[in-house]
């Protein structure tokens, strides 16, 4: 499976600020719950290659 293969799966995301200084990204989807932290560095670093991944769709499309 991978970026191209399509699921029809519903999930939630949440985005925010933890009380130890990381940045979390939770997602919940069937019963799982999957919490990610990263440093503020790294998150940035994420929010980069979601905005290239963007402007890269906006072309295909």
């Amino acid at each position: 499976m991978g970026i191209n293969t399509e699921r029809d799966v519903e999930a939630n995301m949440q985005i925010g600020p933890t009380d130890q200084g990381m940045v979390r990204i939770f997602i919940e989807a069937d019963g799982v719950e999957i919490p990610m932290d990263f440093e503020p560095e790294e998150a940035e670093e994420i929010a980069d290659e979601l905005r290239a991944a963007a402007q890269a769709a906006r072309i295909v499309k």
